[in-house]
């Protein structure tokens, strides 16, 4: 079964009250917005609250990661807000990221979780995280582009 979480739509799942306030303040920034953002458009984002250094940025990505409350996109060198915070396992999450617009939506589907593992276990490889990234259009991008 595929479970898809667009990341435009905002649901505030996760349990933030064990959060330090740097911890709370960069997720709530990544919540809020509308794509993808790097540590450092964080930190502009957060000078306002009083934060000066990227590290500040970092450590709190760093534990928030941890938590599997933030997803790194990895060829984008960005961070979203985890969408599926009832799923369990985000050893193996799947991103689609839009070319035009920037928009990313989340997938996680079982199937393709046992499939990868499995192929991990036949090779005597010892798994510990997946992340794949579909590149392409999104619906609505992809209509604009048809309709010119």
């Amino acid at each position: 079964m595929s479970d898809h979480h667009d990341h435009h739509h905002h649901h505030h799942y996760h349990d933030r009250s064990g959060l330090t306030r740097n911890q709370n303040l960069v997720f709530g920034a990544l919540e809020e917005a509308q794509g993808p953002l790097t540590a450092y458009t964080i930190l502009d984002k957060l000078r306002v609250e009083g934060f000066r250094a990227p590290l500040q940025v970092y450590r709190a990505l760093e534990k928030l990661v941890e938590m599997g409350m933030v997803h790194r996109l990895e060829s984008l060198n960005a961070f979203v807000a985890c969408r599926h915070p009832s799923c369990e396992d985000h050893a193996s999450t799947a991103f689609a990221i839009c070319e035009t617009c920037g928009s990313v939506s989340e997938f996680a589907d079982e199937e393709i979780s046992k499939r990868l593992s499995g192929w991990a276990n036949a090779e005597g490889f010892a798994l510990h995280k997946t992340v794949i990234e579909l590149r392409g259009l999104c619906c609505t991008c992809r209509e604009a582009a048809a309709a010119q």
